[in-house]
């Protein structure tokens, strides 16, 4: 998918080492993307991909409704991306160790608005500030078993 624009990132402090985050990630990832909810949105705005599909458990080319692994080096980055008809984007997941046994957690969204559609798509999704208030829920769920 090349270099998209970055939109933002977030981050969370998590009190467990990198083994129990990464499989909280993993976990937390599949249960997320695989909600009801999620594939109607997807079939609604032409996503690709639309259905669960490739390895499991989680690897280079698992798909979920709107996002497919893009890549995996295990324990440290899990790489999505996805497309629909008003945007391009890239989801990425980094595990950082930290000093005293926990580890923090960040999330990047990388994505293209083409066209006018795409633009107030951005302004509806990404200005508004649905999106980080999405990602910062979704974070805070990997600081819990």
């Amino acid at each position: 998918m090349g270099l998209l624009p970055f939109v933002d990132e977030h981050a969370v402090v998590v009190d467990a080492g990198r083994d129990e985050v990464w499989r909280r990630l993993l976990v937390g990832v599949e249960r997320s993307l695989s909600q009801a909810g999620g594939a109607r949105y997807v079939r609604l705005v032409r996503g690709v991909p639309r259905v669960p599909g490739g390895p499991r458990p989680l690897a280079e080319g698992s798909e979920f409704p709107g996002f497919r692994v893009a890549g995996v080096v295990p324990g440290r980055e899990l790489a999505l991306e996805g497309r629909h008809r008003f945007s391009t984007y890239s989801l990425g997941f980094r595990i950082e160790e930290l000093t005293d046994g926990r580890c923090r957690l960040r999330a990047e969204t990388r994505a293209a608005f083409p066209g006018a559609a795409g633009r107030v798509y951005r302004l509806l999704v990404i200005v508004s500030g649905g999106h980080a208030f999405a990602m910062r829920r979704m974070l805070a769920g990997y600081q819990h078993p």
